[in-house]
């Protein structure tokens, strides 16, 4: 194991142990479930945007460490940002999360979120870090309504 996945590792089990905004939003603009039969996870994401951007996020998770850790660093992520930046920055996890070969690399604000990369070895957990990213794309997509 190289020194990189210790750290990696580190970086999951922390935001697992910790997750970074974690809770509800009683004025939630957008509450939204997320559910992965195959394994087990689930979430409750409330989002809140108030003029455009993103205001608070919070998430309530129960599944594995790696639905868990990839939520809170979501929350991390996107707080504060734009509902555009936020699509932008959903988009690019995506990406990195399924490109096949080459690595994406992720502006530095979002380093952290590297350490995600190491499940693409486990193609059956890719599914577990992308719940999170999904069930926000849902709550943005559910504002207009």
């Amino acid at each position: 194991m190289s020194l990189a996945d210790d750290l990696y590792r580190e970086t999951i089990l922390d935001h697992y142990h910790h997750p970074r905004n974690h809770g509800f939003i009683q004025d939630a603009s957008a509450r939204v479930e997320g559910v992965n039969p195959l394994c087990g996870d689930e979430l409750v994401l409330y989002l809140k945007v108030k003029d455009g951007t993103i205001d608070d996020v919070k998430l309530e998770a129960k599944g594995c460490s790696i639905n868990t850790a990839s939520g809170s660093m979501m929350t991390e992520a996107v707080l504060g940002k734009s509902v555009e930046e936020a699509n932008k920055i959903i988009a690019t996890f995506k990406d990195m999360m399924l490109a096949k070969g080459s690595e994406v690399e992720l502006p530095e604000e979002f380093e952290e979120l590297e350490a995600l990369q190491g499940v693409k070895k486990y193609p059956v957990r890719i599914k577990c870090a992308l719940l999170p990213w999904n069930t926000l794309l849902e709550g943005i997509n559910n504002l207009d309504k």
